[in-house]
């Protein structure tokens, strides 16, 4: 009886592998891990599914994938690079993920739930001449897919000896068409602007209400807002945040004072009437230093226009602005905005009722986003500002029950990150709420995300300068806070809270003592750190004031149940903390 051979078939083989991993988890293992994990569920996984093909393996720095069609197997590997280099925007260089990838057409030997064989091999060795986020693929596979696919070029790299292969290869390397528009070295510049490079800035005052219906205030200051965020998102820009320009909200004011004011260069006025389905938007971008007309436009349409109108807008401004920043970029979809109106309008009016902090307009914040999500369960961004509103209600303990209501906000983020994986707001409050649980490598990693979809957010800013200081980089976490504060000058108190910590941290601590010294209406946990840091240097009638302040305040306090609440990374910072409570003359 003949005894059958192994079973063998055609496939295009996909052989990927990590570049510097020995290097980076020699750096930051636990952190390397996580990140490289995180890409794998939320990038790789899905692709490999979304383009039929399936993971025969993994290694710690490596992967080996099959594919039924060698243009999904192009296609996959397309879209892992493209959506990596935008995941590693606004991370270090030092930090980069990067994968190589190879891919090859041929015969395989199949056992199991594995492959083994010439086609396999020839990937592997193609996948060792690929760059750094680039894809090599052998003559096969650019003989099958031909001029099929859109956005996608093959440079001829000719015949290539490699090893244990004993004939020659022959290479074409894969050309994303988006690198013909953007070159690798405006990409890497774009990645290494720091905190404090200059660019051209701008401040949107709040758009006039012309409508005369008082409810419409609602709506032009929701707009405003909007334009603030779309504007924001462009990282060679620098735009003032709204809680600063909104202080001039119904005041006759001049552009030069404005913009001396907020130190910019640019200001951004205008006015909405909105009746019925129909919007009329008039704006006009000023050149502060002369007081001229730079750019102006009207826009007259229906209110279901109303995002492609920021679109036209937002675009028209940063062409304008010198710098010339790439309009091009601009990519609304990446996010997904509702096509119901009336649940638009909602959550323009509970993102203003928000701001004003009361508990009262956080309940109305909250009835008017159950109703957006009523009319659209999909609009992402619902969900997520409904996570922030609940947020403020756990941060203020305007609620019955905290631990159930930090669960709903944790869901609400899970849903609305499933739904949309590109609203900044999304990965600033999911890297907060991961570092209340003190989940570092969590954090950091939506706090990059949060980053880099939205740099001139100053709560997505000052946040950044807060994880810093949490992680044991309190130099670099001043920048960003100064920063922050500079995108709004109108900041929260908090923010000199986040700045003393910082200080503290730094051991820089007479400056510690004036950020603390700048709340107006501080709490025991204010007064505890200025008693620290007072007691840090020598000060003792004044830290024993302040560790009197904290114990009327909080009679039950003790130095270990306070430093429970913290979430310091290393061990040194809680200790220096702690050093300084207890100096001070505070309860163990």
């Amino acid at each position: 009886m003949d005894v059958p051979g192994p079973e063998r078939r055609l496939a295009a083989v996909v052989a990927a592998d990590m570049v510097g991993y020995s290097r980076l988890m020699e750096a930051d293992e636990t952190g390397t891990l996580a990140r490289l994990k995180t890409h794998r569920i939320e990038l790789i996984d899905p692709a490999v599914a979304r383009n039929r093909g399936r993971i025969i393996k993994t290694s710690g720095d490596g992967m080996l994938l099959e594919f039924h069609s060698v243009a999904d197997a192009v296609l996959c590997a397309a879209e892992i690079q493209r959506r990596m280099a935008r995941r590693n925007t606004d991370v270090s260089p030092a930090r980069w993920i990067q994968f190589r990838i190879g891919i090859n057409l041929g015969d395989v030997i199949v056992e199991g739930n594995d492959i083994f064989g010439d086609g396999v091999n020839v990937a592997a060795r193609l996948e060792m001449l690929a760059e750094p986020g680039g894809i090599c693929v052998s003559g096969a596979v650019r003989d099958q897919v031909g001029d099929r696919l859109d956005d996608i070029l093959f440079e001829d790299l000719g015949e290539q000896i490699v090893k244990n292969i004993a004939r020659p290869i022959h290479v074409f390397r894969v050309r994303l068409e988006q690198e013909q528009k953007t070159g690798a070295g405006e990409a890497n510049d774009a990645s290494l602007i720091t905190a404090n490079t200059k660019k051209p800035s701008i401040a949107v005052l709040p758009l006039v209400n012309m409508s005369g219906d008082p409810e419409q205030e609602f709506f032009a200051d929701g707009l405003t807002e909007d334009i603030i965020t779309e504007l924001s998102r462009f990282r060679d820009l620098l735009v003032i945040s709204r809680n600063s320009t909104f202080v001039h909200k119904g005041k006759a004011v001049k552009v030069q004072d404005i913009a001396r004011e907020f130190g910019v260069e640019y200001v951004l006025e205008g006015s909405v009437r909105k009746a019925g389905d129909r919007i009329r938007v008039t704006v006009q971008l000023i050149d502060a230093e002369t007081d001229r007309h730079v750019w102006a436009e009207r826009y007259d349409r229906d209110l279901e226009d109303i995002f492609a109108i920021q679109d036209e807008m937002t675009c028209a401004i940063v062409a304008t602005l010198p710098g010339r920043v790439e309009a091009a970029t601009h990519d609304r979809a990446k996010r997904k905005p509702t096509d119901n109106m009336a649940a638009y309008e909602c959550v323009l009016t509970a993102k203003v009722l928000h701001h004003r902090s009361t508990r009262e307009d956080n309940a109305e914040a909250q009835r008017l986003l159950d109703r957006a999500l009523a009319l659209d369960p999909n609009y992402a961004h619902a969900h997520a500002w409904k996570a922030c509103v609940l947020g403020q209600s756990w941060v203020y303990d305007w609620c019955d029950d905290r631990d159930a209501l930090f669960k709903q906000v944790a869901a609400e983020l899970e849903i609305t990150l499933a739904l949309d994986d590109n609203d900044s707001d999304v990965h600033r409050i999911l890297a907060a709420l991961n570092l209340n649980r003190d989940e570092h490598e969590k954090a950091a990693y939506h706090q990059e995300r949060a980053l880099a979809l939205n740099p001139n957010y100053d709560l997505v800013v000052v946040q950044q300068g807060e994880l810093l200081t949490w992680l044991g980089r309190p130099e670099e976490g001043i920048d960003w806070i100064k920063k922050a504060m500079r995108l709004n000058p109108y900041h929260p108190e908090r923010f000199w809270s986040h700045l003393g910590r910082a200080c503290y941290s730094a051991e820089k601590y007479a400056e510690a003592a004036e950020a603390f010294s700048r709340i107006t209406r501080p709490d025991y946990t204010h007064h505890a750190f200025l008693a620290a840091t007072f007691a840090r240097m020598g000060n003792g009638v004044a830290a024993a004031a302040h560790a009197a302040e904290v114990l009327k305040r909080e009679p039950t306090f003790s130095v270990g149940a306070y430093l429970g609440t913290q979430h310091y990374k290393r061990e040194v910072d809680r200790k220096r903390h702690e050093a300084g409570l207890l100096m001070a003359g505070l309860p163990a």
